[in-house]
């Protein structure tokens, strides 16, 4: 095994390598691998909290470096004349020396407030320290404010509505739009902020806040969705190519059908099953993955593909869809709808009667849907009631289906991948947008099907593509750090089960810990706690493999209508297959760490946009049910207070820290505990809790909670004791305690 590196190599290797100072770039320069991986993780630790180094944007530099490519913003001209600029980004060192531009002939006249991606040259000159040569002119971007305008006698100002900001900003008359009080407004800052409160110009009236249809729009604008094309790629898609059979396999005459939510707006992906007629492989099935082809119609480089890229994904609201692309394209050309010829990218699987893949083959091809179903009609069939359209296609389409699936299975089974059991709720809207119920999603084997299927398919596309020695973007999820490991091996030895140690973690182990917790009253904790100790996925243009699903090589394949993603995947198959002249160019491969960062960012923004609208619905949904007893259960502790998900709604509200009992608690980051100092009781993730909703905020999608009764229990009585009994000093050296022996 390859040793580990000293520090002092470490700090030579990132002060020598400036653009390959990631961890993963760090980790293949040594070789390192394994349990050796996590040692680096604590090595790198050390050397940020030695100050030796800093860390911005996953990558690690020597302390008072700057990145060799940075974003930086252009201040004003000094008496000389000449340009200075300071970096933009977070985590980076204050002090790390004054920064010159550099004009290149043909650049464009940069002026104060500009935003620039530069090349950066260390020269530690007497006036400054570093020399940045302009990429590109990202452009003006001031700082955009979104909440709801207060008309005052000068102007006015603007209120936050976001959860946990109170700045306000204040608004002069002349920069008011117009605006109402009590409307939603978007702005932007202005000037430099002497005194007071910031100021900032409303740039756009937005309605009202407390208006149903608002809630996903505020959080549109809020994260900054892209959700209007440009003219020019409207147009790109209003003048679509024809779809032929020119380097295309016909493959209208299989059986293949979409299976979709029964409010679908897309159809990327149809299925088919049949029997293995070979004898040499008995029990076995013969699959066809199908995907629309949307590298067809969005080309590399075009005002399509830039504005795709940019938006990184579609995002999902209960009320609307923000598409990658144009609906056009997206909800009708590249769709498979039912009956109509469409451009596709197949892989035909081999499968034997355990489920494993034994080989595939990847088409360019023409097909025609035979129908688009519903994932409850289809198992509804299957459990013996068929309607009209699923009962001429039982036994020749949907048993087959079925059939592959108790295959596939069998191979999931033995792969054992992360089975967490944690039910999603979907909120169910009025026509005029108000929630009416929230509810648990169906899970059906209809479901699992299609989820399997496309695994399947993406392992094949990824292994095709190292066939073929092509570039491609990978769907990397690594396993879960030491420390979060550690906590979650406490929860458990806690709740009474054990996680082992000392070896490499599988995702097996886990599965045998959710096991242990089923059908208990920690069933949901454990479920919590290991979905805490994951890390969180994200695109790469290097292989680190997938452990949720525990899958060396995967990548995302079957969703290129919604996932930028996936088109990357299509264009590198094409090129690979030599199937077209649309596949991969070489800017995508020359950019394609890039592309990986920017869909990535965006797919957290999409994330926490979805998160916060069904917060603002779930808000609005409980606002006249002020003062109404919930149960739930605690899903975070912090040192403020702790998170309670209600058992109801799913909803996540707030209990602070002033109403958590009559006694001072003690934190313990490590455990994620609080303990009385007085009463020695632990609260602790996944107890069950009794609360009464105190707050509703739908702007803000904030609910507050008193806490009445934990694990069925009233909380201790009694004032704090006002000097130091023998009871607070033994508890907090049993917390002292217990801190320094985790941190050994």
């Amino acid at each position: 095994m390859t040793p580990l590196p000293s520090k002092d190599q470490i700090r030579q290797w990132i002060a020598e390598n400036p653009g390959l100072t990631s961890k993963r770039d760090i980790a293949k320069a040594f070789g390192l691998k394994g349990d050796q991986r996590a040692e680096l993780r604590r090595l790198l630790a050390e050397l940020e909290g030695e100050g030796t180094v800093t860390r911005a944007a996953r990558r690690f530099r020597p302390k008072g470096d700057l990145p060799p490519v940075a974003l930086l913003r252009v201040l004003k001209p000094d008496a000389a004349g000449d340009l200075f600029a300071e970096p933009m980004e977070e985590g980076v060192d204050p002090d790390a020396g004054r920064i010159l531009i550099i004009a290149a002939k043909g650049d464009p006249a940069l002026a104060e407030g500009d935003r620039i991606l530069a090349r950066l040259s260390k020269v530690e000159l007497d006036d400054y320290t570093w020399e940045a040569r302009l990429i590109r002119r990202i452009g003006s971007n001031p700082l955009k404010v979104l909440g709801v305008f207060r008309k005052g006698s000068e102007g006015g100002r603007i209120m936050p509505i976001d959860k946990g900001q109170d700045k306000e900003w204040r608004v002069r008359a002349e920069d008011d739009l117009g605006a109402r009080d009590g409307e939603l407004v978007e702005a932007e800052a202005v000037g430099n902020r002497r005194l007071g409160l910031p100021q900032a110009r409303v740039t756009e009236r937005l309605g009202d806040p407390s208006g149903p249809r608002a809630v996903s729009l505020i959080a549109i604008h809020q994260h900054g969705i892209p959700d209007q094309f440009p003219d020019a790629a409207i147009a790109e898609a209003d003048a679509p190519r024809p779809a032929t059979l020119d380097r295309r396999e016909d493959l209208r005459d299989l059986n293949l059908v979409t299976i979709d939510p029964a409010d679908a707006r897309d159809r990327d992906d149809a299925v088919l099953a049949e029997p293995d007629r070979d004898p040499a492989n008995p029990g076995g099935h013969i699959l066809w993955v199908a995907i629309a082809d949307v590298a067809h119609y969005v080309r590399p480089g075009g005002a399509l593909d830039r504005e795709a890229r940019r938006r990184g994904n579609s995002t999902y609201f209960p009320d609307r869809v923000v598409p990658m692309l144009p609906d056009v394209l997206s909800g009708d050309l590249c769709s498979l709808h039912e009956h109509v010829d469409r451009p596709c990218l197949a892989v035909r699987i081999h499968i034997d009667a355990q489920g494993h893949k034994l080989s595939h083959r990847f088409v360019r091809g023409l097909m025609r849907s035979r129908a688009s179903l519903e994932y409850g009609q289809v198992q509804a069939a299957i459990d013996g009631t068929p309607d009209a359209r699923t009962a001429p296609l039982l036994d020749p389409v949907l048993r087959p289906l079925y059939a592959a699936y108790a295959c596939l299975k069998l191979a999931r089974a033995d792969r054992q991948p992360l089975d967490l059991d944690l039910p999603e709720r979907q909120i169910v809207l009025s026509d005029e947008g108000k929630v009416t119920s929230v509810a648990f999603k169906e899970r059906l084997d209809a479901h699992k099907l299609i989820e399997e299927f496309m695994v399947l398919a993406n392992v094949a596309a990824a292994e095709d593509l190292q066939r073929l020695k092509q570039p491609l973007l990978y769907r990397v999820h690594e396993e879960p750090s030491p420390e979060k490991l550690d906590t979650l091996r406490e929860v458990a030895e806690a709740s009474g089960f054990t996680l082992a140690k000392g070896q490499v973690l599988k995702t097996a182990h886990l599965n045998r810990l959710l096991t242990q917790a089923e059908g208990s009253e920690f069933d949901e904790l454990m479920n919590i706690s290991t979905l805490r100790s994951m890390t969180q996925a994200y695109y790469n243009a290097e292989n680190f493999g997938h452990f949720g699903l525990a899958l060396r090589n995967y990548a995302h394949f079957t969703s290129p209508i919604r996932r930028y993603s996936d088109l990357v995947v299509h264009r590198a198959l094409i090129r690979g297959l030599k199937a077209g002249d649309d596949g991969l160019s070489a800017w995508d491969i020359e950019n394609l760490d890039e592309t990986a960062k920017l869909i990535s960012d965006a797919e957290r923004r999409s994330m926490a946009a979805e998160r916060d609208t069904i917060d603002r619905y779930l808000a609005a949904y409980l606002s006249d049910r002020v003062g109404a007893i919930f149960q739930g259960r605690i899903s975070g502790v912090q040192r403020f207070g702790l998170f309670v998900k209600l058992d109801e709604t799913g909803a996540d509200g707030l209990i602070p820290i002033r109403s958590v009992g009559r006694e001072f608690f003690h934190y313990d980051p490590d455990s994620q505990t609080l303990m009385g100092a007085d009463t020695g009781l632990t609260i602790g993730i996944g107890q069950k809790v009794t609360v009464r909703l105190t707050e509703a905020v739908p702007v803000t999608g904030g609910l507050i909670l008193d806490l009445i009764e934990i694990e069925d229990r009233a909380l201790p009585g009694g004032k704090p004791a006002r000097g130091k009994s023998p009871r607070r000093a033994a508890v907090r050296a049993e917390v002292k305690r217990r801190v320094v022996r985790r941190r050994r």
